[in-house]
């Protein structure tokens, strides 16, 4: 739930910049949600399930709907013209900050569409929202994510790593952060 002292996300989010619509998942995507999510580096580097299939498709958009109900996250489709969707991309209000956070499907990457879509949703975040500092939380070995981090702007802050286990394997965030220009 959110605090009176949160505003709770809206109910339709459509953002659009660096040539990107950001726009809300909707039961059209479905069927293209698992070409994405179905990957090795998705289910190594993300918390996304996997294997991603169907119900897991129709699991997620649930999750993306309830998560925004309850004033926790905002996920949006990745798109070039808010028709089909190339990736996701994330916020979530933690108690260690607004974090950010994204996925592209393999067929869809190398065209810079991560680092644009962090842009435009930390831009977002900073605007709308009112947040001072943007947050990416990953692990060291993830080169992509890092050079993504690096090219935008993030700064890797000394605090201590984020430990944990998921889906069978240890992992250690560390946090990237980008404060309001």
């Amino acid at each position: 739930m959110t605090s009176s002292a949160t505003p709770p996300f809206p109910q339709h989010v459509e953002l659009t910049g660096e040539g990107l619509v950001l726009r809300d998942w909707t039961e059209d995507d479905l069927a293209a949600m698992p070409e994405l999510f179905d990957h090795p580096d998705i289910a190594y580097w993300t918390p996304i399930v996997s294997p991603f299939d169907a119900e897991a498709a129709r699991a997620r958009l649930a999750k993306a709907r309830q998560l925004r109900a309850d004033g926790t996250a905002v996920l949006l489709a990745v798109t070039l013209d808010g028709g089909a969707p190339l990736g996701e991309v994330m916020l979530r209000r933690a108690p260690e900050g607004t974090e950010l956070g994204y996925a592209v499907g393999p067929a869809h990457r190398g065209q810079g569409l991560a680092g644009r879509a962090v842009r435009v949703m930390a831009a977002y975040a900073f605007e709308e929202l009112g947040v001072d500092r943007v947050i990416l939380e990953l692990e060291a070995e993830n080169a992509a994510s890092v050079a993504v981090a690096a090219a935008n702007g993030f700064r890797l802050l000394g605090v201590p790593l984020i430990e944990g286990e998921e889906k069978g394997r240890p992992y250690a965030l560390q946090t990237w952060a980008l404060d309001r220009p």
